[in-house]
C-alpha cells in the first residue's frame, strides 16, 4: 500500500489529487490548516485528516509524527502555496507596488513552507522503498517561458508569485540531486480555476490534477530532477 500527504489538500487541485490518488488505492493523507475543514474532506473521500500549516515549525513536526505513527509515508506532494498579488483575477500588486513584506510572505508560505516540510517528511520517505516528491510550481517559474515575448507569462506582470515558484523549481533540482533514489520533480499544473486565482483558470481542476496524480505514481525508474506539465518536459 501505498502512503501518501497532500498539503493544502482540503480544496482545489489539492483535493482533486486526494480524490483521485484514493481511488489509485493510496493511503491519503489529507494536510490542511484548517483543520475541521480538513477532516470533513477527508471522510468525505476516505482518507485521513491531519492537521498541517506548513508555515509553523509545530505543526508540521506534529503532522509528521502523525504520519510516521501511521506507518510512514511513501509519497509527498507539496501542493499548499499562496498568490497574494492577485485579487478577482488581476495582479494588483506589480513591480511598482511590490514591497518586501509581501515577497516574504509569498516566500514563507511557497518556498519555506516547502523546504520546513521536505526537512520534516524526509526522514520517513528515506525509509520507503519507492519514495516519491513532487512539487507543484508554475510555468510562471521558467525564466525560459516568462521572457518568450507574446506569450499569457510574459505578459504577467506580478513579481512575487513566479519568483517563489522559481526558487521551488531550484529546490526541486537540488534535493533530486542529494537524493537520487528519490523521485523529486516539480510540476506545471496548468491555468487552472482555483480559490489561488479566485477561479479565473481556464481549465478544470480534473485537468489540472492530471500532471500532479501522474507524478506522484511514478516508479523507482521514472524521472528525477525535472519539470514538467501534462505534454511533457518544461524549459527552466
Amino acid at each position: 500500500m501505498t502512503t501518501t500527504l497532500i498539503t493544502g489538500a482540503n480544496k482545489g487541485l489539492g483535493f482533486e489529487t486526494a480524490r483521485r490518488l484514493v481511488a489509485a488505492g493510496h493511503t491519503v493523507y489529507v494536510g490542511s490548516r484548517d483543520a475541521e475543514r480538513g477532516r470533513r474532506v477527508a471522510e468525505r473521500l476516505g482518507a485521513r485528516a491531519v492537521p498541517l500549516d506548513i508555515t509553523d515549525d509545530a505543526s508540521v513536526r506534529a503532522a509528521a509524527e502523525t504520519v510516521e505513527a501511521g506507518g510512514g509515508l511513501d509519497v509527498l506532494v507539496n501542493n499548499a502555496g499562496i498568490q497574494e498579488e492577485m485579487r478577482d483575477g488581476t495582479v494588483v500588486i506589480r513591480a511598482a507596488e511590490l514591497t518586501a513584506d509581501v515577497m516574504h510572505r509569498t516566500f514563507e508560505t511557497n518556498v519555506f513552507g516547502t523546504v520546513r516540510v521536505l526537512h520534516a517528511f524526509l526522514p520517513l520517505l528515506g525509509r520507503s522503498a519507492a519514495p516519491v516528491v513532487v512539487n507543484v510550481s508554475s510555468a510562471l517559474a521558467s525564466l525560459t517561458v516568462v521572457t518568450a515575448a507574446g506569450t499569457p507569462a510574459y505578459a504577467y506582470p506580478g513579481v512575487a508569485y513566479p519568483a517563489s515558484k522559481t526558487a521551488v523549481n531550484m529546490i526541486t533540482v537540488q534535493y533530486a540531486k542529494a537524493f537520487p533514489n528519490m523521485r523529486i520533480n516539480a510540476v506545471e499544473p496548468g491555468f487552472t480555476m482555483t480559490d489561488l486565482n479566485q477561479n479565473t483558470g481556464v481549465q478544470t481542476v480534473e485537468q489540472g490534477a492530471e500532471i500532479i496524480v501522474r507524478m506522484a505514481q511514478v516508479g523507482p525508474d521514472g524521472p528525477t530532477g525535472g519539470y514538467f506539465d501534462a505534454e511533457g518536459p518544461l524549459p527552466w
